[in-house]
């Protein structure tokens, strides 16, 4: 790859992640394609240089945001197959979590955004949920593959919406209690 290529490369990936973060702290209607490239360092001619639409980019930066879990496990060295139900729940259900939403879950983040934007997103999201429900079923406990997938599906349910519940609640020990709950609960599917 000739250096210019190298460079936009580069470029192109420092704009999806700043898109990424900044779309789950502020929704994917609450920054434009002007702002994000200002944060990115970069023109707004440059955009239409990578990108044909402003979709195109917000699927890239969904994409990126639903990788982030598995780059930041790998970075740490923790292969995620060999985390117990309790491991995924402290990682997942916590403070940090809960007050860095341009690091986190995009389901925590945003839901309803998603659900609301163009299939090329909401393609992305759908592989997300199957990914999230195929791992937690792997170690949920069930008489059946059906028990163990419902399990999954109410795990993770949980864990995003428990997430968000607790951003909303202007009461911090309503907030700690909601993540408490949660991760208690979503750490005994195991069992």
């Amino acid at each position: 790859m000739g250096r210019s290529q190298l460079e936009k490369q580069k470029t192109h990936e420092k704009i999806v992640e700043t898109a990424s973060k900044r779309l789950r702290e502020e929704g994917l209607e609450g920054i434009g394609v002007a702002d994000l490239m200002k944060e990115a360092g970069l023109t707004v001619g440059g955009f239409y240089k990578h990108f044909a639409s402003r979709d195109d980019l917000v699927a890239e930066a969904i994409q990126s945001a639903f990788d982030s879990w598995g780059r930041k496990l790998e970075a740490e060295g923790i292969n995620p197959a060999e985390m117990t139900a309790a491991d995924v729940a402290d990682r997942y259900v916590n403070a940090y979590h809960r007050d860095n939403p341009g690091e986190g879950c995009p389901f925590a983040a945003l839901t309803s955004d998603i659900s609301r934007s163009g299939e090329k997103a909401r393609g992305i999201a759908t592989d997300g949920l199957r990914r999230n429900f195929a791992s937690l079923a792997s170690k949920a406990a069930g008489a059946d593959e059906g028990e163990r997938r419902r399990k999954a599906i109410m795990a993770f349910a949980m864990m995003a919406g428990g997430v968000g519940l607790a951003r909303i609640s202007s009461d911090e020990e309503l907030s700690a209690e909601i993540l408490a709950t949660v991760r208690d609960f979503v750490a005994d599917i195991d069992k």
